[in-house]
């Protein structure tokens, strides 16, 4: 089912690139196991018993998979189908027929394969920007997909809320059972707002009962609610002629009018709208800037330190956001073109973090990628657009070695975090050696293609960004190919990374960066063994 990562492709990766090919082998490969994924909660909640998911949940699980289901199989703008009655509104006695009635599949008779792989169907710029009706993009719609299921089921936040459901419906019973119900309980209410978003961007009337989590529901891609109450408050949704219409008890019905990029306009004051930021390039669509996703928050662990707190932006936020935002294509077009074309192909979303105090002042930011949020990155507040090019750098090379890992076994090393790395503190697993050093080698990259870019007025930070970046690779790599545990494959990425590496020395930082860049990586080193002196293995020496 999965395709073979041809060896090309397997060496554009190991240089910290990758042709449109490649990133696009990597994308579809990523959107194919987002429809498995989500199978996979449909068959765990059928499979789970009453005391976890009860019939209730089950039918209307169904009932939500079917509009999702009549929105993938409207056809690209303009072509006739039969299948669509526009006009035609879902009432509540359509939620209340069983299964299938409403004339689309239901969940439990789809196949695994129902939902067509082919994840990246291409049309024309701006051929799906129109207000959203009957065939139109939803609101936040990406332009690579034909329709708004696709745009909607690979937005990288919907898979966190996928792996939130499959943990509450495959979690063993026992204590915590109250608190697991509760937060399923949501989890499920939050798939009846993602097929209510498709079925308002696909243009397809209805009419749903939502539920509001905490005082807010939040609508993605649109925007949220601010209910007159707090807790989880129910709210009934028409919509009809690219409007909604929220109405809740004791309070004014809103009427929110879908957009033709991310969001959702209204007058009233409980209504906040999605915000984006516009294309990396003049034909790239929006890309959306995501305060308002419940299931935006980094999970619990020591792998993200304190990196756990989103931030709701304010209007200042969100004006710094776009100024860095605004120059960002030209930093990274600085940076070599291959990193301008792969932001536009895999990054689909950024999430603002709250800056952690121990960040600093001056260029310092902190960022996150999330293994099941494909294509999401989430960030501090920018201080500048070659601070956030660089971000975008770094977290994107993450994502690719991630989406290449799932595809082709690199190492069989094991979880013991006993290596050095010149960036950490603390021993690291060779796993996360590896992709540290990645993410670290197209850094050291991009800051040289800076570098030698004349008239840059930071143009000697730039060699001194590159020096350091590559004395930590340097100091890295001996492990990363000495290590027995690789595969054959595995050791063709890693000696492609000592190749590359090697290649810089061709367009050398002036001596002094190099000269602190080495003392600063030989002091590391020396800290790192008087704390870890026997978990360091002899071929990290």
């Amino acid at each position: 089912m999965f395709p073979v990562v041809p060896e090309r492709a397997l060496l554009e990766l190991a240089r910290t690139e990758g042709g449109p090919d490649t990133l696009t082998l990597l994308v579809r490969d990523q959107d194919t196991r987002r429809l498995l994924l989500l199978r996979a909660v449909l068959d765990a909640a059928e499979a789970a018993g009453p005391s976890v998911c009860t019939a209730a949940q089950k039918a209307r699980l169904r009932e939500d998979w079917a509009l999702l289901t009549e929105a993938d199989r409207l056809p690209a703008p303009g072509a006739p189908t039969s299948e669509h009655r526009p006009g035609r509104a879902a009432t509540r006695n359509d939620r209340d027929a069983p299964p299938g009635a409403r004339g689309t599949s239901a969940v439990a008779d789809a196949p695994p394969g129902g939902w067509s792989t082919r994840a990246t169907d291409e049309t024309p710029p701006g051929a799906r920007r129109s207000r959203a009706g009957a065939g139109a993009a939803p609101a936040g719609g990406d332009a690579r997909y034909t329709n708004p299921a696709r745009a909607r089921l690979f937005h990288p936040l919907t898979g966190p809320w996928a792996r939130s459901c499959l943990r509450g419906l495959d979690a063993a019973p026992g204590p915590a059972d109250g608190e697991r119900a509760r937060r399923l309980r949501r989890d499920l209410a939050h798939f009846s707002a993602i097929a209510a978003v498709v079925a308002a961007g696909a243009g397809i009337p209805f009419r749903t009962r939502l539920t509001a989590r905490a005082g807010v529901l939040a609508l993605p891609s649109l925007g949220a609610l601010h209910t007159a109450r707090s807790g989880d408050v129910p709210v009934d949704v028409t919509c009809a002629e690219g409007r909604l219409v929220l109405r809740q008890a004791d309070a004014p019905d809103v009427t929110v009018h879908l957009e033709s990029g991310v969001g959702a306009w209204s007058g009233a004051l409980a209504w906040t709208p999605a915000h984006a930021l516009p294309g990396l390039t003049r034909t790239a669509p929006p890309l959306p800037l995501d305060d308002l996703d419940p299931y935006r928050e980094l999970p619990e662990g020591p792998g993200h330190g304190n990196l756990r707190t989103p931030l709701a932006l304010d209007d200042a936020e969100r004006k710094r956001w776009l100024q860095a935002w605004s120059g960002t294509a030209l930093a990274l077009r600085s940076g070599g073109a291959q990193r301008l074309a792969e932001a536009g192909a895999l990054l689909r979303c950024l999430v603002p973090l709250e800056t952690p105090p121990d960040v600093g002042t001056g260029r310092g930011s902190c960022s996150a990628t999330r293994r099941e949020a494909f294509g999401g990155l989430l960030s501090s507040t920018p201080p500048d657009a070659v601070t956030l090019a660089a971000t975008v750098v770094h977290e994107l090379q993450h994502a690719k070695l991630a989406a290449l890992s799932d595809l082709v076994t690199l190492h069989r090393a094991g979880p013991a975090a006993r290596y050095f790395a010149p960036w950490r503190t603390d021993p690291r697993p060779y796993d996360g050696l590896l992709q540290g050093t990645y993410s670290h080698l197209a850094m050291a990259a991009f800051y040289q293609r800076r570098a030698l870019v004349g008239g840059l007025p930071d143009r000697d930070w730039a060699w001194a960004q590159h020096a350091r970046y590559r004395a930590q690779v340097g100091a890295a790599l001996p492990a990363l190919v000495g290590s027995p545990d690789l595969t054959v494959r595995g050791r063709r990425f890693v000696d492609e990374m000592a190749a590359t590496h090697e290649r810089m020395a061709e367009h050398p930082a002036p001596r002094g960066h190099v000269a602190r860049a080495q003392a600063y990586v030989a002091s590391a080193r020396a800290l790192w063994a008087q704390r870890h002196a026997s978990a360091l293995p002899p071929s990290n020496g």
